[in-house]
């Protein structure tokens, strides 16, 4: 028992590493194209942009995982939340401008995906939509497992991104999929303990 409560708290502390050093990385790779001094023609702005969108996306759906995992397994909110964190914090370096609607807790996630009929709100084209939580397994070592997985699809897909990105959205999409490499990996040693 003392065995893995010492190495829960050794996967618990390389997760706070492991998000600290990703903020320090998303902030340093941010903060000259969030106020704009970047420069570059109107065509690459848009291309950066697209790019930025489409990564954002795919870190949002992490984000939902996270979410979906954190309301059917609570126990495990002491291995996910700094995690969970970290990814807000990605969306939030990949979309600067979005207005938060990556970072609720779980607890204000939508409760059930299908009892809504559209008709909540005929304005909400403009802004996001809540996310719908996706499906989550029963077991807790299942769910990691599966985390585990979208973790590593995640970082992928920032990997196969950042080949068309300028330079700096590329050292942030190469810090993002550094990140989800290392997420996986506790997620998988987290399953074990």
């Amino acid at each position: 028992m003392g065995r893995t409560g010492t190495t829960r708290r050794r996967l618990l502390m390389a997760a706070g590493a492991t998000g600290a050093t990703a903020a320090g990385l998303l902030t340093g790779c941010t903060s000259d194209s969030a106020d704009g001094r970047k420069s570059g023609s109107g065509t690459g702005a848009r291309a950066e942009s697209t790019l930025r969108q489409r990564s954002a996306a795919t870190s949002r759906a992490l984000l939902g995982q996270y979410d979906a995992v954190l309301a059917l397994h609570p126990d495990e909110g002491e291995l996910l939340t700094p995690l969970r964190t970290a990814v807000a914090r990605q969306v939030d370096a990949l979309a600067p401008t979005a207005r938060k609607p990556t970072s609720p807790p779980p607890s204000t996630a939508p409760s059930s995906p299908g009892s809504g009929s559209g008709s909540e709100s005929p304005d909400a084209s403009p802004g996001p939509r809540p996310p719908v939580l996706p499906a989550v397994a029963d077991d807790p070592a299942q769910a990691l497992k599966a985390l585990a997985t979208a973790e590593r699809r995640t970082a992928d897909a920032h990997t196969a991104t950042l080949m068309d990105a300028p330079p700096e959205l590329a050292r942030l999409l190469a810090s993002l999929a550094a990140a989800g490499a290392a997420h996986a990996y506790l997620l998988t040693e987290g399953s074990r303990s």
